[in-house]
């Protein structure tokens, strides 16, 4: 058994490695991935192991690099395409929505565009403007798209594995404040299906349902509550569209409480969806109101102020609290 302990950024680069080695027709391409290995070092060393004409380093123009990236899915390849921050993929919203999103539908099922956009997404690492943005409710609200998180090395490596051999379009949110968090890999076992939820922490009481950055401090929540008798389930999302509703449905059925959180604004944030989901679902178990945790409602602040706006762990468990005093 080949397990391995490595960070999540690390565990990222493992993983494009693998699919250069056992695919010819993959491709990164990205601003810096090539010659700098990216502006995390996420794709270190492999250029110079592939070569330029398997790890391109593109212009500053993510249109073009998205809109390239289908013009060669189209042509058999399976190009991995890294946005450089968060804030930076919107000029290619409209190659994604557009022509990304709606080319299957469009060719009546015809066409498959396998094109896998890397987006390190999140707070919590001191950055300027358009450095720290969490937009994933806008990609998740495009049929066509699939939009996946991970939150630890094992799901980091092999959710992109799987996001790289599927046929559909893929966005990869990598959280990056975690990017140096270790874990263990085993490099021969899939960790699963990347579109079910996993259960991190079994509890009775309440579920928290997180993704992403968001899973860590939501299991320090649930060790700070269990401290005081709380018994607190942490269900890792890892999918944010399509959601496994029935994974959070069976947790809130036995635990009658559900507190949602995420880094992106709570205001039309994935939460919202989670929440009236499970209330349509669940409306005869819940014994308190579903909860929502995440981001204000304004642009992200500069770096001094981001520990204020991001939510920590005094306001999960507030909402804990708040849940259970119901």
């Amino acid at each position: 058994m080949a397990v391995e302990t490595m960070t999540l950024g690390k565990a990222v680069n493992a993983s494009l490695r693998t699919a250069l080695d056992d695919d010819p027709k993959v491709l990164i391409m990205g601003e810096d991935v090539g010659r700098l290995g990216g502006v995390f070092r996420i794709t270190d060393g492999l250029q110079k192991d592939f070569g330029e004409d398997r790890v391109i380093d593109t212009p500053l123009a993510e249109s073009g690099i998205v809109g390239t990236a289908i013009g060669l899915a189209l042509r058999g390849y399976r190009p991995v395409v890294e946005i450089q921050f968060d804030g930076f993929v919107f000029p290619a919203y409209d190659q994604i929505v557009t022509q990304l999103a709606k080319m299957h539908a469009r060719s009546q099922g015809k066409v498959r565009l396998p094109v896998v956009i890397r987006i390190p997404y999140g707070g919590g690492i001191g950055a300027v403007e358009h450095h720290s943005e969490s937009p994933e409710a806008l990609f998740a609200h495009v049929a066509g798209v699939k939009v996946v998180s991970p939150s630890n090395a094992s799901d980091a490596y092999w959710m992109l594995q799987q996001a790289i051999r599927g046929d559909d379009p893929v966005i990869y949110f990598e959280p990056k404040r975690r990017y140096y968090e270790k874990g263990e890999v085993d490099l021969e076992a899939p960790a699963g299906s990347p579109h079910t939820a996993g259960v991190a922490r079994p509890g009775a009481d309440l579920t928290l349902v997180a993704y992403g950055p968001m899973v860590k401090t939501c299991l320090e929540a649930a060790a700070a509550a269990a401290e005081e008798g709380k018994s607190v389930e942490v269900i890792d999302l890892r999918s944010i569209s399509p959601i496994d509703f029935d994974t959070i449905q069976a947790s809130v059925e036995k635990t009658r409480r559900l507190v949602v959180v995420h880094e992106a604004p709570v205001f039309f944030g994935s939460g919202a969806e989670i929440a009236a989901r499970i209330t349509e679902r669940c409306f005869y178990h819940l014994e308190s109101p579903v909860l929502r945790v995440g981001g204000f409602h304004a642009p992200y602040p500069p770096a001094r102020l981001e520990e204020e706006y991001l939510p920590g762990l005094d306001r999960v468990l507030d909402a804990v609290d708040r849940s259970l005093a119901y």
